[in-house]
């Protein structure tokens, strides 16, 4: 029988603290993507959703694909390849002509499962969020979250957001009272 050498067991430990690190990047890029996505926008750094949309951008890869599965999903949000069709799907949702428009949207997630090999990684989550529109319509969507992520110059990126509905289902117009129609948490 082997004994694992000091050497062995330094390079087993610094494997295992590289995956534990990637995992925590991950969570970290996943969580500011649902943040970014959040409806008033958190983001005091923020100014306006071309700006949202940038920092989102920021966070995918060049050739990242967006797509919605399955058999709700798939006509509704369909596949976006690259940043220039990511952009134009998430312009759709915070057009200034959309309407009605969106006026509160906060992403929960759950169920996280992270799974790193060297460079590339998997991430799976449930998430849940409510929905509600300046007309007073409202909505709770839940889905499953199934992404991919790639390290590139020692940056973790997304390099594939996939959507796949649980439920949705109405709420009762004018489900939230109180919401702010401007974020100040992260207000210096």
């Amino acid at each position: 029988m082997n004994t694992p050498t000091d050497a062995d067991r330094l390079a087993l430990l610094t494997a295992r603290v590289e995956r534990l690190e990637a995992e925590a990047e991950i969570r970290r890029l996943q969580a500011r993507y649902m943040f970014l996505c959040d409806t008033p926008c958190p983001d005091y750094a923020v100014a306006n959703d071309a700006q949202r949309i940038d920092a989102i951008l920021a966070l995918y890869a060049e050739d990242a694909i967006w797509e919605g599965v399955g058999e709700y999903y798939d006509g509704q949000f369909g596949r976006c390849t690259g940043k220039a069709e990511i952009r134009a799907h998430f312009e759709k949702f915070w057009s200034p002509e959309r309407e009605p428009k969106l006026v509160l949207n906060v992403h929960y997630l759950t169920s996280e499962q992270i799974h790193v090999d060297g460079d590339c990684a998997e991430g799976q989550w449930v998430h849940c969020q409510p929905w509600l529109y300046a007309d007073g319509t409202a909505l709770l969507r839940s889905s499953r979250l199934n992404n991919a992520f790639v390290r590139i110059d020692g940056a973790w990126k997304i390099s594939r957001t996939r959507t796949e509905n649980v439920f949705i289902t109405p709420l009762r117009d004018n489900f939230a009272s109180d919401y702010p129609r401007h974020s100040v948490l992260m207000r210096p």
